[in-house]
């Protein structure tokens, strides 16, 4: 199993590992990475690796068997032996700007207050897929009200409860088609606002930014019907 180092501090972008197995189709498995997987609707992280006086790219990361976390180099790269102590380096502005984004769609899922069918994150922009038979009458209101959320700078935090105090309040999953992270016994809460002022809690695997503030400025996209009662709403950062 992979210490998931991104579940401790989503901050820290770089850290020693030692190689634990190579997969068939050349992936590293690591003892412990700051690499967050392809999982939940957000794109694994990609990076660089060092080892024996070499660097080697990091094209994304995936889930492996038995809770593995499995970086995934670029095409025809060297690969470290099984053993071998390595450095591994996010590459921290594509993950910062996901950090960012994954923090924006759980509040767009407040101004939005449907359930959610589908959901993606990408350095370059984000979406989220609504139960929603008729699109918005105004984008621009909507917009206002998630840009009032972001400046409020309302604190991000997380806890933890069992699968079973998950299992006896169903409501706070919003997504219809993605869980949240079973198998520990537990599973992260991700809220959003303090005690007072709760704006947002919900499960969530991913990785997030410590303040609404630190988002920035978002642009809703296009708002499209994918169905007879789906919708998808695409959000952007408003900054390159």
């Amino acid at each position: 199993m992979t210490q998931l180092l991104f579940r401790e501090d989503a901050y820290q972008s770089e850290a020693s590992g030692t190689v634990l197995a190579l997969t068939d189709r050349g992936g590293i498995v690591l003892d412990q990475t700051v690499f967050y997987p392809n999982s939940g609707g957000q794109t694994g992280d990609s990076g660089t690796m060092e080892f024996d006086g070499q660097t080697i790219e990091i094209a994304t990361t995936v889930k492996g068997d038995s809770a593995q976390v499995v970086l995934v180099p670029a095409a025809d790269s060297a690969l470290p032996t099984i053993g071998a102590a390595v450095h591994q380096r996010l590459n921290w502005q594509a993950r910062h700007r996901m950090m960012r984004m994954h923090t924006a769609l759980h509040l767009l899922s407040v101004v939005i207050p449907l359930p959610v069918t589908g959901g993606q994150i990408t350095p370059e922009k984000g979406r989220l897929d609504f139960d929603m038979p008729d699109a918005p009458e105004n984008r621009d209101a909507l917009a206002a009200q998630l840009n009032a959320l972001v400046t409020a700078g309302h604190p991000v935090t997380e806890s933890w409860i069992t699968e079973a105090e998950l299992d006896a309040n169903p409501g706070l999953v919003k997504t219809m088609t993605v869980q949240p992270p079973r198998g520990s016994g537990r599973v992260r809460l991700v809220r959003i606002g303090d005690s007072g002022t709760q704006i947002d809690l919900q499960p969530c695997g991913g990785t997030h930014v410590r303040s609404t503030a630190e988002i920035g400025a978002l642009r809703i996209g296009k708002i499209e019907k994918k169905g007879r009662q789906n919708r998808r709403v695409s959000l952007f950062l408003d900054d390159p």
